[in-house]
């Protein structure tokens, strides 16, 4: 079936569709799942030019950045479910050593079940990796999946359809909307079981209040103003290019992109000069929408107004956004934090410098932004970096390097504040896509909390102080006495 067949029909009958699809798949045994994840996964190599073709009519992103930091890493997060999704997903009994004396008999299993149907509203600066995770981990679980792909992407989601339909998806188990704004307003209107969505805070909250109303839970992804700290003890120049990377990779279009050097001042003045010479021969850069070229360049003059330099004024920043989506890559010193620049997500290759004097005052310049998606902290010892994570609100922290270990496929992928809620990828966001069900299983008749409804004498309070204190007392002999005491009532 092709995906236009599929979109051209009414929601109404795709959500009714998908109902049906989704309770013949959760009946079937994970593994069985797994198959088609396998499958999945091999046609990702064999249809690897396919894939990078369809990004480059999307989004004119070249071949090795495509295999590099999406078709890869997505291969990666296919076999980690193949590897471990059943133990993940497998029931799980309580221990009879957990169960309190009152419920002896009592024998508990706690089931992972899918939510039902999903709704992904999908993003485009990453089509093939970041909605292709979402999906793969919702089918694992056992979910039908309704997708609206960014208007941005169309063809991507073509190819991603066409190959999972490939790999033995049942129809109407995963279906696809129009590419259209249209239609994720209507996909957050209708009835599905969870959303996923991968946007803006603005849109986010939009999103949330409409879900909020309904009861509808849902993971956003709300991108991101990532801060990377310089110690005093860092190699300044693997810094300066992690900062040139992490603020340039993928043309700045990146949710965990760096954005906020915030450099210890005994070092600020190296790492500049270190970011001088890596930046030297950068060429403007393309971005997808008009609207990002144009913020940046508000970003980067309400910085001047204040205070803050460009590091390179040979650079026409003042050109950008002006009816094209080129912009030039900028970076603008002694920035402070409460400046939009700092305080704003934003798709474009730009990044703020400032400087600290105390650990302490640099997390407390890094709390000021709303955004807590990742953090960097480039340090010669692992134990300052570590210790720094644990007073960071973000939700991934790498130490010495930036933007790729958070594609690890075993680890979750999520932020807090303005960058949202839940997480995907990892054993977390698999099972974020289930809701626990315990399913509790007492043998026999003796039932003494029955009491008088059922024609008995209540169970007395002295009983109830004895079973306390016998469960309960802080010593042997206290416990022995309320045994006693329990018998006795």
């Amino acid at each position: 079936m092709s995906m236009t067949s599929i979109a051209e029909k009414p929601l109404a009958d795709v959500l009714r569709r998908a109902r049906r699809a989704q309770e013949a798949w959760a009946q079937l045994p994970v593994r069985q799942r797994l198959r088609l994840v396998r499958s999945f996964r091999h046609l990702l190599v064999e249809e690897s030019t396919a894939l990078c073709e369809a990004v480059a009519r999307d989004l004119n992103k070249p071949a090795d950045e495509v295999i590099a930091g999406e078709i890869l890493p997505l291969a990666a997060a296919c076999r980690f479910l193949e590897r471990e999704a059943n133990g993940l997903l497998r029931p799980r009994r309580t221990s009879a050593w957990q169960r309190p004396i009152w419920l002896w008999g009592q024998a508990d299993t706690i089931h992972r079940r899918p939510r039902g149907v999903v709704g992904i509203i999908g993003t485009w600066n990453y089509p093939i990796l970041l909605n292709g995770v979402q999906i793969v981990q919702a089918l694992t679980a056992g979910n039908a999946i309704v997708w609206k792909p960014s208007e941005l992407g169309p063809s991507s989601a073509k190819v991603i359809v066409d190959l999972l339909l490939r790999a033995g998806c049942p129809q109407d188990l995963v279906q696809s909307l129009p590419a259209t704004r249209e239609a994720g307003q209507d996909l957050a209107n209708a009835d599905v079981d969870h959303i996923v969505f991968t946007g803006s805070s603005t849109t986010g909250r939009k999103l949330a209040e409409t879900l909020g109303r309904r009861l509808v839970s849902s993971t956003l992804e709300l991108s991101g103003c990532d801060a990377l700290f310089v110690l005093d003890d860092a190699n300044i120049d693997l810094a300066a290019r992690a900062a040139w990377f992490g603020s340039t990779v993928n043309c700045g279009q990146t949710c965990i992109a760096a954005r906020r050097a915030i450099v210890h001042r005994s070092v600020y003045q190296s790492f500049i000069d270190a970011l001088k010479s890596v930046s030297a021969a950068a060429l403007p850069m393309h971005l997808a929408l008009e609207s990002q070229a144009t913020q940046a360049t508000r970003l980067i003059h309400d910085a001047q107004a204040q205070g803050a330099t460009v590091l390179d004024t040979s650079r026409p920043t003042e050109k950008n956004g002006e009816g094209t989506s080129t912009c030039w890559p900028t970076i603008v010193l002694d920035a402070k934090p409460e400046m939009s620049f700092c305080q704003e997500a934003s798709f474009a290759p730009i990044l703020s410098v400032m400087p600290f004097d105390t650990v302490e005052e640099a997390v407390q310049m890094d709390a000021l932004c709303p955004y807590a998606l990742g953090a960097s902290v480039f340090t010669g010892s692992a134990e300052r970096g570590l210790s720094i994570a644990s007073h960071l609100r973000a939700g991934m922290v790498t130490v010495n390097d930036v933007v790729v270990p958070t594609a690890h496929p075993a680890t979750p992928f999520g932020g807090r504040g303005e960058s949202g809620w839940g997480v995907t990828q990892g054993p977390e966001g698999l099972l974020e896509m289930t809701v626990p069900q315990v399913v509790s299983v007492r043998g026999g008749s003796f039932r003494p909390h029955y009491g008088a409804s059922v024609g008995k004498p209540p169970m007395s309070a002295e009983r109830f102080r004895g079973l306390l204190q016998w469960s309960h007392a802080a010593t042997f002999g206290k416990r022995m006495r309320g045994l006693f005491r329990m018998v006795r009532g």
